[in-house]
């Protein structure tokens, strides 16, 4: 049985210009992606010429964006992008929320800071 992941991620960068890296086919493509096609709220996302459809099931502008995989049976899972950004100071972080099986959790959170990390070089930062 699946279960949730979340991994925070420090980012100085406006949620203005986060946000479209995370909810847009163009943005998404930076970094996540090899290629993703759109079809109203379905994101086709390609990684070696292998298609995996998912849907949008939340997003509220530049705070956070909800998917859920298409393919996947579990009711429950679905990955979310949330931009979090400190009143006080300023300092804005990512919180990827994924769901992975027990034995799988170390790798997936492995493959996510890769993503992120070219996240960060897209985005110009470290």
């Amino acid at each position: 049985m699946k279960s949730e992941l979340e991994i925070e991620f420090f980012i100085n960068v406006s949620p203005v210009i986060l946000f479209p890296r995370l909810s847009t086919a163009g943005g998404l493509v930076e970094w996540f992606a090899d290629d993703i096609r759109v079809n109203e709220d379905v994101f086709t996302f390609i990684w070696d010429g292998v298609e995996y459809p998912a849907r949008i099931l939340h997003q509220k502008k530049n705070r956070y964006i909800r998917f859920k995989w298409l393919d996947d049976q579990d009711n429950q899972s679905y990955f979310e992008f949330k931009i979090l950004e400190d009143d006080l100071t300023g300092d804005v972080t990512l919180l990827v929320t994924d769901f992975a099986e027990e034995e799988e959790k170390s790798d997936v959170s492995f493959l996510w800071e890769k993503q992120v990390d070219n996240l960060k070089n897209a985005l110009g930062v470290t």
